[in-house]
Formats: C-alpha cells, sequence, structure tokens
C-alpha cells in the first residue's frame, strides 16, 4: 500500500525529536557545568575517598522505605503528647515555584515544619530561600543538588533522572548539603531523594556524609493531582503519633494550603502537636 502520510508531517516529526534531543543536550550541558562549579580540588579528593571505601558494596534493595524516618520517633517529644511532623519538598527545575500562600498559613498557625530543598530550587529562590532559612519556625534540610532520584546503579521512577552510580550519589547529596551548609552556616542532617526512592548503599553513602536518609509514613497526594479533600483525608487517616508527612511547597498551583486548613484544625481537635524532624528525640 502506498503511503499517504504528507512529507511534511515526517519533516515536522523529525524536526521535534531535534529539538528534544538539543534539550536534553543543553540540560546535560548545563548539569555537567553546573558541577563543575563545584568540583575544587579538596572536593574531588574527598569523593574519590567516598567511592573507594564502598567499591565492594553491593546495591540492596531499592523501594521508598529502605529504612524508617526515624527509628525512635515512639519516643518523640512530651509522651503525654501526639506528634506529628509535616515535611515539605521544593524540587527545582522547571517546578521551581513558591506556594507563599501555604508558608503564611504555617506562619500565622505557628506550625513549625521540616523544609527539604534542592539546590536548583534554591538557585532560583535566593531571596526566599534566605528568608525561610531565617525564620526558626522552619527548619531546613537536603533534597539533592539537582533532583536526582539516588541509585547506585541508576535505576528511576516515575521518570524522574536519577544518579547513575555512586559517584552521582556523592554529588547529589554531598553538593546539596555544601550549599545549604555555605549559605545558611547549618549542615543538613537529613536527606530526601528525588520520589523518596533510594537503594540501601545510597543509604549507606548518606550516614558516612552525616545524614540519614528520610522517606515518609504519610503521603498526601499532591503531586498525584489529589484534590484538598482527598489529601486532607489521607493525612487524617494516616494520623499516629510519631508520622511523618510529605508534601510539597513549590507549586502555588496545587491545593496544599486548602488540604491544611481542612486537616489541621481536626488534629489538633484529636490532640496533635507539630514539630520540625530535628525535635525528634536525640538519634
Amino acid at each position: 500500500m502506498r503511503n499517504t502520510v504528507p512529507r511534511s508531517l515526517f519533516a515536522a516529526a523529525a524536526a521535534l525529536c531535534l529539538i528534544a534531543q538539543c534539550a536534553a543536550a543543553r540540560q546535560r550541558g548545563d548539569e555537567r557545568n553546573t558541577l563543575k562549579s563545584y568540583y575544587t580540588a579538596e572536593y574531588l579528593a574527598f569523593k574519590k575517598r567516598i567511592i573507594g571505601e564502598f567499591a565492594q558494596a553491593g546495591a540492596g534493595r531499592f523501594s521508598e522505605f529502605v529504612k524508617r524516618a526515624k527509628k525512635n520517633r515512639n519516643k518523640a517529644g512530651d509522651k503525654e503528647q501526639k506528634v506529628l511532623a509535616l515535611t515539605f519538598d521544593a524540587c527545582g527545575g522547571r517546578h521551581s515555584g513558591y506556594n507563599k500562600k501555604l508558608i503564611d498559613y504555617l506562619r500565622r498557625e505557628r506550625i513549625p515544619a521540616t523544609l527539604f530543598v534542592t539546590g536548583l530550587w534554591i538557585e532560583k529562590n535566593r531571596e526566599t530561600f534566605a528568608e525561610l532559612a531565617k525564620d526558626p519556625l522552619f527548619e531546613i534540610e537536603n533534597h539533592g543538588l539537582l533532583h536526582r532520584l539516588c541509585s547506585t546503579e541508576g535505576k528511576t521512577k516515575y521518570g524522574v533522572r536519577a544518579t547513575r552510580d555512586i559517584g552521582d550519589v556523592v554529588d547529589e547529596m554531598e553538593l546539596g548539603a555544601r550549599k545549604i551548609d555555605e549559605l545558611t552556616g547549618r549542615r543538613p542532617v537529613f536527606f530526601r531523594s528525588a520520589t523518596a526512592y533510594t537503594d540501601e548503599l545510597s543509604l549507606r553513602v548518606a550516614e558516612r556524609l552525616g545524614m540519614e536518609v528520610v522517606s515518609y509514613d504519610i503521603l498526601s497526594g499532591d503531586a498525584m493531582r489529589a484534590s484538598a479533600k482527598k489529601m486532607s483525608r489521607n493525612i487524617l487517616d494516616g494520623a499516629r503519633h510519631g508520622a511523618v508527612v510529605i508534601m510539597h511547597f513549590n507549586h502555588p498551583g496545587w491545593p496544599g494550603l486548602e488540604a491544611l486548613e481542612l486537616s489541621v484544625p481536626e488534629l489538633k481537635r484529636r490532640g496533635y502537636h507539630f514539630i520540625k524532624l530535628e525535635d525528634f528525640s536525640v538519634r
């Protein structure tokens, strides 16, 4: 049968493919340039040493829940109180917005929270980051330099770009931590990988770098475009003493604020108090 597809369509498809390839190449080039600025002689020697320490180690299990967020969460805070930790990610890249209304709500209600931020998000929100970092209501933690899923074998999830090997994992964790430390004077003690997925070897690397990998107990569902009512139900249904809630604060169009307005009053009625991750019992 004769091919009846117009040549113009083939040309358009080829053009789109070329544009996509060029965009990917630019992204890889930007990433290399970003990393190059951090690659001092001191850092490269440090990275080489870490890689050598784990040269014979296997990747282990790949999961969202390689390790629970806090080993001693059941001892958190006053034993007469029930506590929850609200955590909010800011991913970066093309998702570098800022949900100011959500943050303002936390401030009005005096609700402490832990903010996991990437180096990419920091770069696009320098003034906002500085303001948040100075506010004692918030704890700033590490979501990676480039928002890469940390896998020593290059495994990925949900189409999110992953690290390729242990060297990339060190870059993602350590350079993200150094960036936060440089700007705030405080080195992060917690790390959350993009998508919260990681493998057991990445967990060991994080511990070697002085950070603890944090996942979550309650998935709000904001990243799945859940409605405010659905997110509120997810939070209330999963609420228990010491639980960690995961949400985002870099998408002003998502109904995170509305979900909190629905769930927080009920959580308070049930006797819950909110704390930052650093306020859990001593590690």
